[in-house]
């Protein structure tokens, strides 16, 4: 076996001779991400944590129940469980082939060309980017509480917000496999207090008894369906990140594909149960009312009820925890969509580089911390009282950023199943592949399917009011983001021609232009 470095035109990726720790060397060694810093563990814990489990079952769980009164929501998980899964299958082997931190505009330039992923590359680093930020809002929301109830100081929202930030911001620029130790221990912590409650609830019913009717299909009818599909879909957010590691892990042509089935898979039976566990607890009859009256605080006092105030007050405390793991996993994500935006030329090439010490793409971690940092302040100083009145950056924050994001992501994925089937059916896909196109194919109508309830009912999404413009300006984000990104990449292509074609290549490209400068200096 050689000692220079070796390159596959398959998988895009490029490994070095092992005294360069498998870093990419062409013109520096901070032009690739570090290799084989994650496992399946290490990559499984790093995107599941981006769901926020605890998050959900406080949060996003009573809203379905309530605002939107959909008693099936275990059901629910089920039916979007089946079609992640579907849409895994195209995604996963598209991993084997493609090995980019661009992830999702990466697949869908090789799929649908290079201006649709300069599109696509835009919307991501904004829906992932809304999608931190609006849960700084609820985590400075949630520890103001817990000042003012333990410790009986008042403290204005955007203060633990502006500190986490902080704390995010460090943690971005260190070792990823220090970042995944970090979401695994407050994932595991948070993951099996959750299950102790399920296990409490199934253990002490209410007053219905252990009822299963939250699993029947006639619960899933309701006005408000196509708004807790973007909820629920929402909740599964994370495992769809997986490609984006995989210059960093090891074996990633088995690894990536592996995470992603076990993340949907888990995200599936575990949301499931949770929430029937709560309809158990409290009630199928009762749950809508519960919910719409308590809120997130339905779960502390059904936990209350049966394990206790210790276990209660726990639970509050990895309530917040859980949330500062999901900022931790967006952050990572952003930063490397934005290195892969900066090494293809999309941002300027300072994007494109590593922190020498750790491996990290510093300047895209930078540029996240910035982002959230004035976001949080111009909320901040919007907020009519901060102090007194917290639930503003909560309805604002986090639920427009949420769902501004949630959106993109949707519209990110139906796209990245059609580019699956324009990528194989473009290297001559035979009788082999047909299964994964037509998964893929499912999944893409499906999703889209969901896009359109969650633009058609986004007023009820962001609670606007009548005569609010927000549910068609806080769509209107995503949109320009596409359509900026399109004419970027036009005007790429015009312009920059060279650029252009180097979309979505990852460390492919420079390899080429490697040989290329190699070819000329022969001559």
């Amino acid at each position: 076996m050689s000692t220079g470095s070796s390159f596959s035109s398959e998988t895009g990726t490029t490994r070095g001779p092992a005294d360069t720790g498998g870093i990419n060397t062409y013109k520096g060694e901070e032009r690739a991400l570090r290799a084989d810093r994650l496992g399946t563990p290490g990559l499984l814990l790093s995107v599941v944590a981006a769901s926020a489990p605890l998050m959900v079952v406080a949060g996003v769980m009573p809203t379905v129940f309530g605002v939107m009164g959909i008693v099936g929501q275990p059901l629910l998980y089920i039916i979007l469980g089946v079609v992640l899964m579907l849409f895994s299958v195209g995604y996963a082997e598209m991993s084997r082939h493609v090995h980019n931190a661009g992830a999702f505009y990466a697949y869908i330039a090789r799929g649908l060309g290079p201006t649709a992923g300069a599109g696509a590359s835009l919307v991501a680093l904004v829906a992932y980017s809304a999608m931190q930020v609006g849960i700084y809002g609820i985590l400075g929301f949630e520890v103001s509480g817990i000042f003012a109830t333990y410790l009986d100081i008042e403290l204005a929202w955007w203060i633990p917000a502006l500190v986490s930030a902080a704390v995010v911001g460090v943690l971005g620029w260190l070792k990823i496999d220090l970042n995944a130790k970090v979401l695994g221990v407050l994932l595991v912590i948070e993951c099996a207090l959750v299950v102790i409650f399920d296990i409490a609830a199934v253990g002490k019913p209410g007053p219905e008894g252990l009822s299963l009717h939250a699993f029947n299909p006639e619960t899933l009818t309701g006005a408000g369906l196509g708004t807790a599909l973007c909820f629920c879909i929402a909740a599964f957010v994370g495992f769809e990140q997986a490609p984006v590691y995989a210059e960093e892990t090891s074996r990633p042509q088995i690894v990536v594909s592996r995470v992603m089935f076990l993340a949907v898979g888990y995200a599936a039976l575990f949301l499931a149960i949770s929430s029937w566990a709560l309809t158990v607890a409290a009630g199928p009859g009762s749950i809508v009312g519960t919910s719409l009256k308590e809120g997130p605080g339905m779960l502390f006092g059904l936990t209350e009820e049966r394990l206790g105030s210790t276990f209660t007050d726990v639970l509050h405390i990895l309530f917040v925890t859980g949330m500062f793991a999901a900022l931790l996993s967006f952050h990572n994500v952003v930063a490397r969509y934005a290195f892969a935006m900066g090494r293809e030329g999309l941002l300027p090439a300072s994007f494109g580089r590593t922190n020498r010490a750790s491996g990290a793409p510093g300047t895209g971690s930078l540029l996240q911390s910035a982002v959230s940092v004035v976001i949080i302040a111009a909320f901040a100083f919007t907020d009519d009282n901060p102090v007194g009145d917290p639930t503003a950056p909560v309805l604002r924050l986090f639920t427009w950023m949420g769902n501004v994001g949630a959106l993109g992501v949707i519209l990110l994925m139906a796209a990245a199943s059609f580019a699956v089937i324009a990528f194989f059916v473009k290297r001559g896909a035979g009788r082999a592949q047909a299964p994964r196109l037509v998964a893929s194919a499912l999944a893409g109508l499906a999703l889209l399917t969901i896009a359109v309830f969650t633009v058609r009912d986004f007023d009820v999404l962001v609670g606007s009011g009548p005569g609010s413009a927000l549910h068609l300006l806080l769509p209107g984000v995503i949109i320009l983001a596409l359509v900026g990104g399109l004419v970027y990449g036009a005007v790429l292509r015009k312009a920059k021609p060279e650029v252009h074609a180097r979309i979505g290549l990852g460390n492919e490209a420079f390899q080429l232009e490697k040989a290329a400068e190699s070819e000329s200096a022969r001559r």
